[in-house]
């Protein structure tokens, strides 16, 4: 991926910029609030310091907290109600981004699988691809795999 990145909502209302301070891998969520909220077999994530990140357009939010206690607010467009990023309670400054909203998601590989334990039977994750049964429960153990250096 390029060093500024780009993408945004479906009716394309709502845009960001991202420059990339932090290199974060993305991940594939499988978790059954993901495939609730994403209607799919998983969420394909990417994290970004909000910093970073540059929006521009009205965003509408919904709170809903997570299976770990944390309070996920999910900012969407108001006009297509495309999810495009979230923040969570427990990270602050961290957000986020659904990968699927980039502009160039061609090129877009999960590095990790999180909440295998409920994926989906049919989902079949590549040999090599590290897995965690449920999610990493502090920062110190999400940052390795953020960052691939596990």
């Amino acid at each position: 991926m390029s060093e500024i990145l780009s993408g945004g909502c479906a009716c394309g209302q709502l845009r960001y910029t991202w420059t990339a301070g932090i290199k974060f891998r993305i991940y594939a969520c499988h978790c059954k609030d993901c495939q609730t909220r994403s209607g799919s077999a998983f969420a394909l994530q990417m994290g970004a310091m909000a910093i970073d990140l540059n929006v521009s357009g009205s965003t509408i939010e919904g709170k809903i907290v997570q299976p770990s206690g944390a309070v996920a607010t999910q900012f969407a467009c108001p006009q297509c109600l495309t999810r495009v990023y979230a923040s969570n309670d427990q990270r602050p400054g961290y957000l986020t981004v659904r990968a699927g909203t980039l502009d160039d998601s061609n090129s877009i590989t999960p590095a990790f699988h999180l909440w295998v334990k409920s994926k989906q039977p049919w989902v079949v994750i590549p040999d090599g691809v590290p897995t965690l049964e449920t999610q990493p429960t502090n920062q110190a153990e999400w940052m390795p795999l953020l960052l691939g250096t596990t």
